[in-house]
């Protein structure tokens, strides 16, 4: 049987985690936001400098060539800051996500050690439902491991993905750059 302080102790630790986790979801936001403040502001000041060159040109070939400069700096920073916002999103999702394993483990550690106890003060003949309850929780164990892992793996893969698409839509614009200016 749980204890009245064993419930409130779960419970003081699940608010505890609910903090951490919203403390990092926040911190997450928080660089976002700020991400796109840069973004913006560097937005508008690449904005004024095109306006004013582009009243400068003298003829349609100066302003084709200026607009064709300005395209494969447009994807590298289109490019870099979907980097950036990936980073974010992956270094937010890593914090919660060892938190939420952390609280996890620690559930686990409980539960098995309340099955063990309960082993421990079974009637005579239940040996056979003990061992049966033991590996069930093993082999839950064992499965959720196996999610975890696989989820690590598809997480992998998609940063691998991510990373190589971003390389080669730089690449790509670079060369379309290149080949519009020849």
């Amino acid at each position: 049987m749980l204890t009245a302080e064993q419930i409130l102790a779960a419970h003081k630790a699940n608010v505890e985690t609910l903090f951490g986790l919203t403390t990092k979801a926040f911190e997450g936001v928080e660089k976002l936001v700020e991400l796109n403040l840069q973004v913006a502001k560097a937005g508008f000041g690449e904005a004024a400098e095109h306006a004013k060159a582009s009243l400068s040109v003298k003829d349609a070939q100066e302003l084709l060539a200026l607009q064709a400069g300005l395209l494969q700096p447009a994807a590298e920073k289109a490019a870099a800051y979907s980097r950036h916002l990936y980073e974010i999103a992956s270094a937010t999702n890593a914090e919660v996500s060892k938190i939420a394993e952390g609280q996890f483990a620690e559930a686990q550690k409980k539960f098995v050690a309340l099955v063990d106890s309960a082993a421990k003060n079974a009637p005579a003949g239940t040996e056979n439902a003990v061992a049966l309850v033991k590996s069930a929780v093993a082999a839950a164990n064992n499965a959720l491991e196996s999610v975890h892992k696989a989820a690590k793996q598809a997480q992998d893969v998609a940063e691998a993905n991510f990373q190589a698409i971003s390389t080669s839509a730089a690449k790509a614009t670079a060369a379309a750059t290149k080949a519009r200016r020849a």
